[in-house]
């Protein structure tokens, strides 16, 4: 037909006719930001000048050990999480409930206290072998969150009809459980994996040369910004590499049920002989993630003395985190529904190349995202330069992953068939999204917001680049004593962040528990 618009561009139009995929498309343009601002940076430096600093020995270098990192790091979080979830969901090991708790409680020890508190007992510990100890020991329960979760929600009956046609326990594990973990494998492997692509505190203790120390050595040692830029697009590099690979291993099957499955809870594996043996894995995990930190602490807290504590200071570092914290959280998971919503309900190729916007920025380091607010607030927008709105927008940027994997796990549990039932009785689109689907999915909000809270509670670099004069958070202290190698001085504002975490921890891990429903 003459003057018809091509297939692709009619479903560009249809997808952002809507309010959803006009939210979602806002929200990955403003995602592009700081990938913006690299390619600008590059654009203004000129390929003459740009392709001396990609194509040299040093980026070969770092590009071996950030792959060295991830390729090592998230298989073996999978599978210390899978094991851990399976043992205190799937098996009658006694105290089944406390591991379950002490799994996810690492959580409250931030990145770099963990890297303080090993490079103390430890000196010697450094390079690949101690950045994947710390590594693993600091991430795995983002892993084992969703898998834990999704491990309760698995109908029953699925298993006792695979047992019943004479398949043994191991083939039922890995031809009807592992498959149905998919999503929350996926999801699980991706946050570890962007982690470790931004992560600078805890890398920069153990002495392991990553992409994002690199270019935060670049920027506050010589403040090179083309050198600290061509590095910054090798590490969107390989975030696409990255997301391509979770997508394709995700792929589209579906995962939600209408009914309510069988009415009973999954029969817990007898461990019987191998119980002692089964008690080990969780009782060194716990040892290892939770002991050395919390021995570190204790042991330089007591060397400090009373000298160390700062109370009016402290309070004030307090207050202001909470603040932020609190702000940072609301904020991201509200921007987040309509991209979550879209990865479940309209999945395509626009789709995920608008999702792929949002989860870019969370491989970038923080003081590329807070260069890059620096740059656009100081050219177009001076009145918000340095204001605690800049702020919440880097922390948007920054943890917008963590809350779309919760809310798209979430969102992908809750069945379709109800918003439509929801709309043949007169809802909009809107309300029953509102009033359907994010009920069923507010676990997974609930979980997506506490995770934002408890990473920005964490958040170093972007903090101290655009936090107002007179702004200093936990985090910005502690840093500022540790780099002087005063861990006694640093030890009080460590232990108020993991007291602050502990109850975004207890709500992340009381409502994943209620995911399965039952």
């Amino acid at each position: 037909m003459p003057g018809a618009l091509p297939h692709w561009l009619r479903r560009v139009r249809r997808f952002s006719a809507s309010w959803v995929g006009a939210a979602a498309i806002a929200v990955s343009l403003f995602a592009l930001l700081p990938l913006g601002f690299v390619v600008w940076v590059a654009w203004n430096t000129g390929w003459e000048v740009a392709a001396p600093l990609v194509f040299r020995p040093r980026v070969g270098e770092l590009l071996v050990n950030t792959a060295w990192l991830v390729a090592c790091t998230v298989p073996l979080c999978a599978v210390l999480s899978l094991a851990l979830a399976w043992l205190t969901e799937r098996s009658d090991l006694p105290g089944a409930r406390t591991w379950a708790w002490l799994a996810v409680a690492p959580l409250v020890v931030p990145a770099f206290v963990h890297s303080y508190a090993w490079i103390t007992v430890a000196p010697g510990l450094h390079g690949l072998a101690g950045g994947m100890l710390v590594s693993i020991l600091a991430y795995f329960p983002f892993m084992y969150l969703p898998l834990s979760a999704a491990l309760r929600r698995l109908d029953p009956g699925m298993e006792d009809a695979a047992a019943s046609l004479g398949l043994g326990p191991w083939a039922v594990f890995f031809r009807v459980v592992l498959p149905q973990l998919r999503l929350a494998l996926c999801g699980g492997g991706l946050l570890v994996g962007l982690h470790l692509l931004a992560e600078y505190g805890l890398f920069v203790m153990i002495r392991f040369d990553t992409f994002t120390t690199a270019i935060v050595d670049q920027f506050q040692s010589t403040y090179n910004g083309p050198a600290a830029n061509m590095l910054a697009g090798v590490l969107v590099v390989c975030c696409f590499a990255l997301l391509a690979l979770e997508s394709g291993l995700r792929g589209n099957e579906r995962y939600a049920r209408v009914g309510a499955g069988a009415a009973r809870m999954p029969m817990r594996a007898r461990l019987g002989r191998y119980t002692a043996l089964a008690w080990l894995l969780p009782a060194v995990t716990a040892l290892l993630s939770l002991g050395v930190p919390l021995f570190t602490l204790g042991r330089w807290l007591i060397a400090g003395g009373a000298a160390v504590w700062h109370w009016e200071v402290m309070a004030s570092a307090l207050g202001q985190t909470l603040a932020l914290a609190v702000a940072g959280g609301v904020l991201t998971t509200l921007v987040s529904v309509p991209m979550a919503w879209l990865s479940i309900r309209a999945p395509g190729r626009l789709q995920r190349l608008t999702e792929a916007c949002n989860y870019m920025v969370g491989s970038l380091p923080g003081v590329v995202v807070a260069l890059a607010l620096v740059t656009v607030t100081v050219r177009v927008a001076l009145p918000i330069y340095q204001t605690v709105f800049t702020v919440l927008l880097a922390y948007a940027l920054m943890f917008l992953p963590r809350a779309l994997v919760s809310l798209r796990a979430g969102i992908a549990q809750a069945p379709v068939e109800l918003e439509y039932a929801a709309r043949s009785l007169g809802r909009s689109p809107a309300q029953a999204l509102w009033s359907v689907t994010l009920r069923l999915a507010a676990p997974g909000a609930a979980a997506g917001m506490a995770m934002v809270s408890l990473g920005i509670t964490n958040e170093l670099t972007a903090t101290l680049l655009l936090a107002p004069s007179g702004t200093q958070t936990l985090a910005t202290a502690f840093w500022a004593f540790s780099s002087e190698i005063d861990y006694a001085a640093a030890a009080p504002y460590a232990l108020t962040m993991v007291l602050l975490s502990m109850p975004m921890t207890w709500l992340l891990y009381v409502q994943s528990k209620r995911t399965a429903g039952r």
